[in-house]
């Protein structure tokens, strides 16, 4: 992805499975992630779009879910997906204050597309999520503006740039500088080979915390302070191609927890932890007709391995948003360092 040394190029492999062809969240046939990044001074922010594939998504929606792990956060569009099931707009990451901003360009864009909403037929549910950037970025003056959220929807492509891009611009991770990471992993069932790939927006975590593949790395940098709050967040963003149910789908995004624990997070009280997931395996119509929907979804046997997979993935992708991170100094002189300055530590 852009060039930029991720984990494994740190000779430091996560997990057992098999990644997909990018590692990356675009590894799922139809993903597309597209960014704005917004860094001079004390403005260090942006915008990160993901799109779940290139068609209509309110004509032709996905089976979704989401799970809220610890609620510090201000994230719009979650009930719906959790009463109805289903995804049916572009998803978009950016920073606390510019959540209104980005839900407004967002559903702009969903009516210019579909002219019928709010006329011959029902609204729409723009979905997007937030971490605060607060300690890189001047959140109150709000830089993020409607046009940032059309370029990056526009911009969205099978690569991306991952660290301090987009959304991730002002977030800090462990301690360190953090931002937008991403994974994948692939799964082999006797009825198909299909792919689970995770997207990150990382702003979480004490550094004393944090573990690389199981080595206590924050302990062995120094300055520890035990005593100090757990606070920040982060979204995981969750893509397939497995065909499940939105309640399977539920059951795997969970698991991302599992990633997260494994980089040293205990999901503080001050965090706002949120998975979303979706499934490309299947449409779900917008307008209704009188014949039954038929879905395809796996045997509940079959879901360990995307359990195993979603984990993975979390964890790789914490690890790529951190390694790929270039130091950063932002408002009032705020510095936040590279995880690659300690990778010999290890």
């Amino acid at each position: 992805m852009h060039r930029k040394k991720r984990i494994r190029d740190h000779g430091i492999q996560i997990g057992r499975l098999q990644p997909g062809e990018r590692n990356a969240i675009t590894d799922v046939e139809g993903v597309t992630v597209g960014q704005v990044t917004l860094s001079d001074g004390d403005m260090q922010t942006g915008v990160t779009a993901v799109l779940p594939y290139q068609g209509n998504l309110f004509k032709y929606k996905l089976i979704a879910a989401s799970h809220v792990f610890n609620g510090f956060g201000k994230s719009i569009g979650l009930v719906q997906i959790n009463e109805l099931g289903t995804l049916e707009t572009p998803i978009i990451l950016t920073n606390t204050f510019s959540v209104g901003t980005c839900a407004e360009a967002l559903i702009d864009y969903m009516l210019h597309w579909n002219p019928e909403i709010g006329r011959s037929t029902g609204t729409v549910n723009p979905v997007v999520c937030e971490c605060n950037d607060m300690v890189l970025n001047d959140i109150r003056t709000r830089f993020v503006r409607r046009d940032h959220v059309f370029s990056a929807i526009n911009r969205a492509d099978k690569t991306f740039e991952e660290g301090g891009a987009g959304a991730g611009t002002g977030m800090v991770c462990y301690g360190l500088k953090g931002g937008i990471g991403t994974a994948s992993r692939v799964l082999h069932y006797p009825h198909g080979t299909y792919t689970i790939g995770v997207l990150v927006l990382a702003n979480f975590g004490r550094r004393d915390d944090l573990m690389v593949n199981g080595h206590m790395l924050g302990a062995m940098m120094g300055r520890r302070n035990d005593k100090e709050p757990e606070k920040g967040s982060v979204i995981i963003i969750i893509a397939t191609d497995l065909p499940v149910s939105s309640r399977q789908l539920n059951r795997i995004i969970k698991r991302s927890a599992v990633g997260l624990s494994r980089t040293g997070s205990f999901i503080g009280n001050g965090s706002g932890d949120i998975a979303i997931g979706f499934s490309t395996a299947g449409h779900i119509p917008h307008d209704h007709h009188s014949d039954l929907l038929a879905l395809n979804v796996i045997h509940e046997n079959d879901i360990d391995q995307a359990f195993h997979a979603v984990a993975e993935a979390t964890e790789e992708s914490v690890l790529n948003a951190l390694v790929t991170a270039d130091p950063v100094t932002g408002r009032n002189g705020q510095q936040a360092e590279s995880l690659c300055n300690y990778m010999d530590l290890l």
